[in-house]
């Protein structure tokens, strides 16, 4: 690749449009849906049905945002299924939140509220620490890890070199000739 052209072409694998859109979609989608649930509760006053659907949506929300960081990034499969199962937990506890309110939340004889919020809470836990996870391997993906490649061309002939920052350091900082470096790498 020899060009900012050629990297962000439709053709490059590096360029992902239907990735970003689903990934924006769902953080968009999970924005609305809390933006939502505070309306809920805001214009429902005391209302149970208000609180009601201000949890669902809310619930729902926060996991859709976690997903669509994820589609975001160049996540690996391991990644995306964590937070996928993470999502399906904190799904899992919406539902049972939706069951349980507000007959069985709090004051009652079953009570299901330390459930529901264990099961939403660990679900969330695990879809956040796989995002976190995505979020560290990308910065670390783009790092090259003590090392710099040094592309020399020569008689028309592209060789890559990889050198360390030690050694490119030398090569840049003294001020000298950095082809009689780059000879002795050729030999």
């Amino acid at each position: 690749m020899t060009s900012l052209d050629e990297a962000y072409t439709r053709d490059s694998p590096v360029s992902r449009p239907r990735q970003a859109a689903v990934g924006g979609t769902l953080v968009g989608v999970g924005v609305l849906a809390i933006i939502g649930a505070v309306a809920a509760v805001w214009t429902g006053g005391e209302s149970t049905a208000a609180k009601l659907y201000a949890g669902i949506a809310a619930g729902v929300g926060i996991p859709l945002m976690f997903s669509g960081i994820v589609v975001v990034l160049p996540a690996s499969r391991r990644t995306r299924i964590g937070v996928l199962f993470g999502t399906l937990l904190s799904g899992g506890g919406v539902w049972l939140f939706q069951y349980a309110y507000p007959d069985r939340w709090t004051r009652t004889a079953d009570p299901l509220a330390f459930e529901t919020l264990f099961l939403y809470g660990i679900g969330c836990a695990i879809a956040v620490w796989f995002v976190f996870t995505a979020i560290a391997n990308t910065r670390l993906r783009n790092n090259p890890q003590g090392t710099v490649s040094l592309e020399v061309i020569t008689q028309g002939e592209t060789k890559t070199v990889e050198v360390s920052h030690r050694e490119y350091r030398e090569i840049v900082s003294d001020g000298g000739n950095p082809s009689d470096y780059i000879d002795d790498l050729d030999e």
